[in-house]
Formats: structure tokens, sequence, C-alpha cells
């Protein structure tokens, strides 16, 4: 196989992997100001809201991006142009259906679920009336995702997440402003705070499916083209097609939904066993200042993930199992390496950077946050990735099981924590990091049994670490320096960043993190051996 046919993958993960990047940014940028409008409280409605939202994409949509990209890519691969086109009919009727119902019962259902599981979060059923339309769109933009990301080009993919993005901030932003304004007098002000948020949600999905669509217009004539060329006898009817694709989608449903469950059943024993008066906005702390953050680097492990499944589908077809090993090998690797000094920096960093991006809310707490359980941006990393190979490889049942075993570890030890210790929120925190360890454990065991991977870990792992702990105690005694000298925050952080970014790029480079053979695979990977070169340090 050539060369840039064996990476591509790779380049594809990375474009993904920037669009990413940039979306959380946008993220990061807007939800200031978004925070600083609507409250602690209403982030806290927004979190929890948010919550029951990402559960009910799981069970209607939320695996049909990977679904599609499964099957089609199967079909492609093999040039059965026909069959791929009834995958592709049969799944968008299915998202219409699938997404239809669980928005239907979202809306309807909104003020049930406050009243009987959310009594502490006043007024969440208004945002989540505004979701439950999101849903529908986003059902169908998954589909057509999955359709682009089958034909191994992450582009229009990347493309619509980052315009889906703008709209959302300026959405939430002038809507945010909007109904706070507008429902100044009202009990529920956070509530609606909290909704205006959701409604550039809502919008932003919208402009993202609208331009995927224009996008499949006019890459339609290729379609027709390949149509033509197909000779293959297609007798695959749309039962057998259904068949299929609900065998590919229930595992995933089941593995997100209880991934998913973890953060719906945290938000709503939190809000039954916590105690005090500030419930909600301790959660909104914790989902705003905490989990945001640590999403971000999560992201990247997201992207590369998605560009895994189709290649690796494509060698199991073929029976290429040492291609196979190289995908899932590169993958790991590439996104320890991110990994590892994205956790570190947040935990020398955390209450700085926390405090630069929300300056009127509590940032010391959302620091100590940050510096107990960002950690879990390394496991999270390494489940995603473990439970794409496991997926790619066939193997689809395995990360619902682990993921199943993991929630009942995760739920006991957070009741316990919650009900017999003053740890409060930081037992969510203790739970975000054990959730991941325990799937990731269970899913390397699995891989490493399957297809006989043997994890290389000097470079992959232990490198990395190694770095990224120096470059942490760098970055901390730059930003204790600089804040002594010029007395701002925002400078002393930058620069500590700035530091930060250089000492592990000089380090993972020194200690053998990175070789010359590495870098064809890696994203970027020429432009980093030129600098390195005329550095002398490779």
């Amino acid at each position: 196989m050539p060369e840039n046919r064996k990476t591509n993958f790779i380049r594809q993960g990375t474009i993904l992997a920037m669009a990413s990047i940039i979306v959380r940014m946008i993220g990061i940028v807007y939800r200031i100001p978004v925070a600083n409008i609507i409250g602690d409280e209403g982030n806290g409605i927004y979190g929890a809201a948010y919550e029951i939202y990402n559960l009910a994409l799981i069970l209607s949509s939320y695996s049909l991006p990977l679904a599609v990209s499964k099957l089609l890519s199967a079909q492609l691969a093999n040039k059965n142009y026909r069959t791929g086109k009834k995958i592709f009919a049969a799944s968008f009727i299915f998202s219409c259906i699938s997404g239809g119902i669980m928005a239907l019962l979202i809306f309807f259902g909104a003020g049930f679920i406050e009243k009987h599981f959310y009594s502490n979060f006043t007024g969440i059923s208004i945002p989540l009336r505004v979701l439950a339309i999101t849903i529908f769109v986003v059902a169908l933009l998954g589909t057509l995702r999955g359709f682009f990301q089958a034909r191994k080009t992450m582009i229009p993919t990347a493309i619509s997440q980052v315009l889906e993005q703008i709209i959302n901030a300026a959405g939430s932003i002038f809507f945010a402003w909007s109904f706070i304004r507008g429902h100044a007098e009202s009990e529920v002000v956070a509530g609606w705070g909290a909704a205006g948020s959701t409604m550039g949600t809502l919008l932003g999905a919208a402009t993202g499916l609208f331009f995927l669509v224009f996008i499949y217009i006019i890459y339609r004539p290729t379609v027709n083209s390949q149509l033509r060329r197909d000779k293959s006898v297609d007798d695959t009817t749309y039962f057998e097609i259904y068949k299929m694709l609900i065998a590919t989608i229930i595992p995933v449903i089941l593995g997100q939904t209880v991934y998913q469950l973890s953060g719906v059943i945290d938000s709503m024993m939190f809000s039954k066993l916590a105690t005090g008066d500030s419930v909600s906005t301790l959660y909104g702390v914790y989902s705003t200042k905490y989990k945001l953050l640590v999403n971000v680097p999560i992201a990247i492990a997201s992207a590369m993930a998605s560009s895994l499944i189709p290649t690796l589908v494509a060698a199991f077809t073929k029976g290429d199992k040492h291609g196979m090993k190289k995908k899932i090998a590169v993958s790991i690797k590439v996104n320890m390496i991110i990994a590892f000094p994205c956790a570190f920096g947040l935990t020398a960093l955390g209450s700085p950077i926390v405090r630069m991006l929300f300056p009127s809310s509590d940032y010391k707490l959302g620091g100590y946050l940050l510096a107990a359980g960002s950690v879990a941006v390394i496991f999270y990393a390494l489940s995603t990735v473990t439970n794409a190979a496991l997926q790619g490889i066939n193997l689809m049942r395995k990360p619902v099981q682990h993921a199943a075993i993991s929630l009942v570890i995760h739920v006991v030890l957070i009741f316990i924590l919650l009900k017999f210790t003053k740890l409060g929120i930081y037992s969510l925190v203790i739970g975000n990091v054990t959730y991941p360890l325990v799937v990731c454990v269970l899913n390397a065991i699995s891989v490493e049994r399957h297809i006989h991977y043997h994890q290389e870990y000097r470079t992959t792992f232990i490198v990395p670490a190694i770095a990224s702990a120096v470059m942490g105690a760098c970055a901390y005694l730059i930003y204790r320096v600089g804040y002594a000298t010029v007395h701002s925050n925002v400078i002393a952080c930058l620069l500590s960043i700035v530091v930060a970014v250089v000492v592990y790029f000089v380090l993972i480079l020194l200690l053998g993190g990175l070789t010359e053979s590495d870098l064809p695979d890696f994203p970027m990977g020429m432009r980093i051996g030129r600098v390195a070169k005329k550095l002398h340090l490779m």
C-alpha cells in the first residue's frame, strides 16, 4: 500500500482535530460572556439540561455518523456503490424517525423531567424544549457527516463543525442576553438565560445541516458517476440494511448511553444528595469551568477516533492485520503525545486559566477542580481511541460491556462519596477520572487479546509523561515569576503557556519521544522535522 494511503487517516484525523480545536476554542471564548450573562446558577441549569440532551441525542442519532461511516466504507472498499446508496438512503430515513420521536418525547416531557428529577434546577424545562428541536436537526446532520467520513474526507465535516460553532457562539450570546433582559422579573430567569444559550445550539446545528446539504448536492454528480460504473449485482434488501444498521447502532448506543448516563446520574445524585442552597451554582462551576476545559483536548481524541474507524474497517475487511496494528499504534501515540501535556498543563495552570477566562466567577474553585481532575484527559483520550479500535475490528459489544462495568463502579463510588464524605463537588471530579480509567484498561486488554496487539510503552507513555511533568513545573514557575513581576494574570498565564509549549516540544524530541521515522505519521510531522533539524534537536 502506498505511504500516502497508509497515513491518510492521520491527515484526515488532523483535519478533524484542528476543526475540533477551533470549535473548542470558539466554545471557550463564547462561554465566557455567556457565563457572565447567565451566572453560575444559569450555567448549572444549562449543564444539567445539556446532559439530558446528550443522552437523548445518543439514544436517537449520536451513533449515526459512526454507523453510516462503518457500513458505507465497507461497501466502498469493495466498490459496491449501489449498496452504498441504499445504506445512505435507509440511514436518512432512520434518522428522521429516531430523531423525530426523541424530539417529541423531550419537548412534551420537559416539565415532568424538571418536577420529578431536577427539582433543584428550577426552570430546566425551558432550555430542554429548545434542545428537543435541536435533536431532530442533529439526527439529519449526523447522517450526512457519516456519508462524507465513509469516503475518507473529513473536510465537509470539519467545515460544518466550525460554521456550526460560529453561529452557535453568536446566537448563544445574543439570545442569552435577550432572554435574561426580557425575563428579568421572572422567578425562573436563570432558566430563561440557559434557554437563550441553547438557542445558539439550535441555530448552529441548522447551519451545519444546510451547509452539508449544499455540499452533498455539489457532490452528487460524482456519486452518480460511480453508480453508472458499478456493474455489481445489488441484491441487498432494505430489510437487510436496516438489520445491519441496527446491529451496528445498538452496541454504540448502549456504549455511549452508558457513558452519558454517568453524567446524567452525576447531576441527578448531586441534586438529591448534595446539601446546601447552592447545588445548581456548584454544578455550574463544575460543568463550565472544569468539564468545558477538560473536554478541549478530549475532542482531539474523538476526531482521531472518527478518522481511524473507516480505515480500520477497510484493513479488517481485507484481512490486513499488520495495517490494523499500525493504525491503532499511531492513533494511540498521537493522542498520548497531545493528552499528557494538556493534562499536566491544566494541573499546573488550572487557577490562572480559569481566572483568565472567567474573571467574574468563582475561578478559585474552578482551578482547584482542574488541578484535581485534569488527569481524566489522558484516560478519556485512551478510552476513546481504543473504543474506536474495538468497533473498527468488529468487536462492537466490547465497548458496551466495558462501559457498563465502569458505570456500576462509578455509581457506587459517587454515591458513597456524596453520602458519606464531605467532598461535595469533588466527588464528581473523582468519578470523572475513575470512569474512563476503568474503560481504557478493559479496552486495552481486549485489543491485545483479539488481534495480539502489543502496546509500545516508552515513547507512547513514559517519554510524554516525563516531558509533560517537567513542562508543568516550568510553566508553574514561569507563571509565579511573571505574575510577581507584571502583576497581570493574563500576561503571566499566556507567557507560561508559550514557554510550556516550547519546553515540551524540545523535551519530546531530546528524549526520543518522536524520531525522524515517526514524523510522516504525525500531524504536520515533516514541518516539525525541519524545525527540529534547524535547531539541532534531531
